[in-house]
């Protein structure tokens, strides 16, 4: 059983019809990709998985649970957490109140604090930074920031949009190698990535979204080779 089922999926905004009957699975254990142009429908997906944006029709199954019509908290507290595009941290707390924002669901206060330093691992810039507030850090750090946050709340699966957007290249190195790392773990991701060659290359599974329907699936390296993949998205 797939760990995440979306079946015919449908989300609109207003007038709208962002959505148009995506079906889409991630196993357990895999990172599984998508990639689309801007305004394909990618962070829309991503929103109304983990209840930020409700579906006008369809179902999402996460964990063997409908979770279609549940409020974002309900499904933080099932085991999936949400990195969002843009970030979102709280600018004027700690990078370290920041962090234990993450783990609000969590009473294990042993294993909190050893999931803090498991970040700080990940990430030893956050630890240098981490007593100062979230919005006086870079966007690179910021970005690292969002990611542990997520990471806080001991996810099964993570939800991740636009990691690498707007970085400078050895930053993205970086991301692109902690997502593989998280991912060996034992942490399932779904990513959203403008940058389709990085993110197939990272990944187990693809899906191509274009305005709003899935029009392409595989293995993320049969993906990387297809003539309109190619084309469309890696400039050859």
């Amino acid at each position: 059983m797939a760990l995440l089922e979306l079946t015919d999926l449908h989300v609109h905004y207003g007038a709208i019809h962002a959505l148009r009957g995506v079906s889409l699975k991630v196993e357990a254990g895999q990172i599984v990709t998508l990639i689309g142009a801007n305004g394909a429908g990618k962070s829309t997906t991503l929103r109304a998985i983990s209840g930020l944006r409700p579906a006008t029709k369809g179902t999402i199954k996460f964990d063997g649970q409908d979770v279609t019509r549940l409020p974002p908290h309900t499904i933080v507290g099932l085991g999936m957490s949400h990195s969002p595009e843009g970030r979102g941290v709280f600018p004027d707390l700690t990078v370290e109140d920041n962090l234990d924002l993450g783990a609000f669901l969590r009473k294990d206060k042993a294993g909190i604090a050893a999931d803090l330093e498991k970040c700080f691992g990940l990430f030893p810039r956050l630890k240098e930074r981490r007593k100062q507030t979230a919005g006086t850090l870079s966007g690179g750090e910021q970005q690292m920031l969002a990611i542990s946050r997520a990471l806080m709340s001991r996810p099964k699966l993570l939800l991740l949009d636009e990691p690498s957007l707007g970085l400078a290249p050895t930053i993205v190195d970086r991301i692109f190698e902690i997502i593989r790392t998280v991912n060996q773990d034992g942490t399932t991701i779904l990513l959203v990535e403008q940058n389709a060659a990085r993110a197939l290359d990272v990944s187990h599974h693809g899906y191509v979204l274009e305005t709003g329907e899935i029009a392409l699936e595989g293995e993320a390296k049969a993906l990387l080779e297809t003539d309109r993949v190619r084309a469309a998205y890696l400039g050859h």
